[in-house]
């Protein structure tokens, strides 16, 4: 599934040439293909050799109505733009596509990442058809994630000039987590971060919406949903929880957006799912996982909020967690909603 479009300027995105033209336009179709792109929940950024600084200039100059996220201007291969872009996004490389009308650049591109789609200017609109672009379902959150994407860039900016603590920063962004019993309405988007999450994502094979709606209707199974807000947006449902509970309770699935990263999310899911097996009169909760490159993230966080990891067979890895007190104590930002 393509997650981000990164596209050429010059004779690409717009007929003529930077630095030789005072009149750039876009190219024909170019906007068409953009704004499916963005309806799709399919973002788009820019690797660009042109002066460093000059994107502002560019973009506010062409009115495309449409956002780029973290586009990359400067005298590089193109290659290293695009693992920036994916560095930023903390998406994997083999959910690029980029798109360049010089064959060079293409060649470089493909070679140096093969893992990205690489297309000509004359090949995306079609490309539009192909199920890399058509994801099953486009949620209210996908509508907006290239302003989540946005959101976050400003977010980061004053992060970076921010001088009090971590905690700090979370209250001075108004931060607000919330831990909340899913419903019907949620199973779309439950699914769809099933299908994109990697890193923040216990299993290696998507929850379908039946499979959700399924677990919603049983008598021995917990489905919730985190959504998380603060003064810079409001990112909706960013994670969930599936969870069978018993005599010790199982997470199904524990997963999470990677916009979520380092604001206090997975550390609040974690804590919750303690002190909810805990309330139950469970003494385990344990999470199997398929262990991979992606899911270190989730793998590091499981074994910081104290799990401990017990291999099974080949690829596959049980964190088991002996619940105690302190589980269940929450930022002042988290809110557990009960649903009563």
């Amino acid at each position: 599934m393509i997650k981000c479009v990164v596209w050429d300027l010059d004779r690409t995105l717009v007929d003529g040439v930077f630095l030789e033209s005072d009149d750039l336009r876009p190219r024909d179709g170019v906007l068409a293909v953009l704004r499916t792109l963005h309806g799709r929940g399919i973002v788009n950024s820019i690797a660009s050799r042109n002066p460093p600084g000059s994107a502002s200039t560019v973009l506010d100059g062409l009115g495309l109505g449409v956002s780029f996220v973290y586009p990359q201007f400067g005298w590089g291969v193109k290659s290293d733009s695009i693992r920036r872009i994916a560095d930023k996004l903390r998406i994997g490389l083999d959910t690029f596509a980029f798109v360049d009308d010089d064959p060079y650049e293409r060649t470089e591109v493909a070679a140096a990442l093969p893992e990205v789609l690489v297309l000509s200017p004359d090949d995306i609109a079609g490309a539009l058809d192909w199920p890399e672009f058509s994801p099953a379902t486009v949620t209210p959150e996908a509508r907006r994630r290239a302003e989540s994407y946005q959101e976050a860039q400003e977010r980061e900016r004053v992060s970076r000039e921010f001088t009090g603590s971590k905690e700090a920063f979370q209250r001075y962004c108004r931060t607000e987590i919330t831990i909340r019993p899913a419903t019907t309405a949620d199973v779309p988007r439950l699914a769809e971060l099933s299908r994109r999450t990697s890193r923040f994502n216990s299993r290696t094979t998507a929850l379908s919406e039946t499979e959700f709606a399924d677990r919603l209707n049983s008598s021995e199974h917990t489905v919730v949903c985190v959504n998380l807000r603060d003064r810079f947006g409001d990112d909706g449902i960013i994670g969930g929880v599936v969870v069978a509970r018993g005599s010790a309770w199982e997470a199904e699935l524990v997963m999470m957006s990677c916009r979520a990263m380092g604001r206090g999310v997975i550390e609040a899911v974690l804590s919750w799912l303690g002190g909810a097996t805990r309330a139950a009169d469970a003494r385990f909760v344990w999470v199997p996982l398929r262990v991979n490159e992606r899911n270190l993230p989730l793998r590091l966080a499981l074994i910081a909020a104290g799990y401990r990891a017990e291999a099974t067979r080949e690829g596959d890895a049980i964190f088991t967690h002996e619940v105690s007190e302190a589980d269940g104590e929450l930022a002042a930002w988290v809110k557990v909603d009960t649903g009563t």
